[in-house]
């Protein structure tokens, strides 16, 4: 019985690496592709909003046209910056998601391979070597435990940080309408 990995191993293996390299390469191409657009129409949505603000702007006849015109144009604005941070953070979210199923697997299948070839040793280890073989698998499943547990953590705080910003978002969104509802009032 031989301890060395086969050729056909080998192969597997790399290929198997091969894939997982293109499936990371093409998130975050299409993660890449989906900012790009978004910042492309944001690009476009803010000019032509320029060129009718500024037209709106050289209309005005008085002060209190003004007023109630900058009252009018600055929730927009902000709306419109909160819906594209929102979309940001929900492309880099669903790109981060499928990064870490991938490597999740990927730990996985590391795992069994390291399971599988401490078997291996162990079987062909000389009388005596239970206690080193029982301490290796100790220490690694102790290293598993301590992923799972960054892994879980990590999750509970990318959850929260999401809810925060969705929180964040609506308080923004909020105080916005507040004060131009206020000030369109003292306007009138």
């Amino acid at each position: 019985m031989s301890n060395f990995i086969a050729p056909e191993q080998f192969a597997a293996s790399n290929k198997a690496n091969v894939e997982t390299m293109l499936t990371l390469a093409n998130a975050a191409f299409a993660s890449a592709e989906r900012l790009t657009a978004l910042n492309l129409n944001t690009a476009r949505s803010i000019m032509e909003d320029g060129v009718a603000n500024t037209k709106a702007m050289l209309a005005v006849k008085d002060v209190q046209e003004l007023m109630n015109l900058q009252t009018s144009l600055a929730q927009p604005i902000v709306e419109k910056a909160v819906a594209y941070a929102r979309s940001v953070y929900e492309i880099t979210s669903q790109s981060q998601e499928e990064v870490t199923k991938v490597m999740e697997s990927q730990v996985a299948e590391i795992n069994k391979g390291v399971a599988s070839a401490l078997d291996k040793a162990a079987k062909s280890a000389p009388a005596g070597s239970d206690v080193a073989v029982a301490a290796v698998k100790s220490a690694i499943a102790a290293a598993n435990s301590a992923y799972d547990s960054m892994n879980k953590a990590a999750k509970q705080v990318a959850e929260m940080t999401e809810a925060n910003v969705a929180a964040a978002t609506n308080a923004t969104v909020k105080a916005v309408n507040t004060t131009a509802k206020t000030a369109g009032k003292k306007a009138a």
